[in-house]
């Protein structure tokens, strides 16, 4: 296993655009051994995805997978996805606030995503995908790219509810819990 340290909001390759992955390379041990520090890495701190920039790598790839995750029990299940060079095309106009964490950034609070997108994306076998997400998953999608464009929840976020992690499981996860609940029930996953 290696698990490599987070990096924290303020470092700068937190703000730089990843740089796409060429897909003769998608084989090589140094990509793979990326793929595998990304897995590694984002299950150790029970985060429900992580870029190749949070943990200082400037490939386009992003790991994501919900499974029993205890920071995230609202989430629907998503089998361990690999991405690599993923693009995003929202579908329709349908939005929805979600109130999102960051393994970069020690803070929570409520953001506007869309509800639908398209995912295009390579596998770790170099194999594409083009896909529908919704809900929550789409969510979760929207997150990670943003990394990899170089954008963080702070930019994103109403201020008015920003809170730590511990505030928010004090003051603001039920409520969040039954609101998404309802609305996850309404759209699916």
């Amino acid at each position: 296993m290696s698990v490599r340290p987070i990096v924290p909001i303020g470092h700068p390759v937190l703000r730089t655009p990843t740089i796409d992955v060429d897909p003769a390379d998608i084989a090589s041990p140094e990509i793979q051994g990326l793929i595998d520090d990304l897995i590694d890495t984002m299950r150790h701190e029970n985060g429900a995805g992580i870029a190749a920039n949070q943990i200082g790598a400037t490939a386009r790839i992003t790991t994501i997978e919900v499974t029993d995750n205890p920071r995230y029990p609202y989430k629907p299940p998503i089998p361990l996805t690999v991405a690599i060079n993923p693009r995003l095309e929202p579908i329709g106009g349908e939005t929805v606030v979600i109130n999102e964490g960051c393994l970069s950034v020690p803070l929570r609070g409520d953001l506007v995503r869309s509800v639908t997108v398209r995912v295009r994306y390579l596998d770790r076998d170099g194999l594409e995908h083009d896909e529908i997400k919704r809900g929550l998953t789409a969510g979760t999608w929207q997150h990670e790219c943003d990394h990899l464009d170089g954008r963080l929840i702070v930019d994103r976020i109403d201020p008015a509810t920003m809170a730590t992690w511990e505030q928010f499981e004090a003051h603001q996860r039920d409520a969040f819990i039954e609101r998404i609940t309802r609305f996850t029930e309404e759209v699916g996953s």
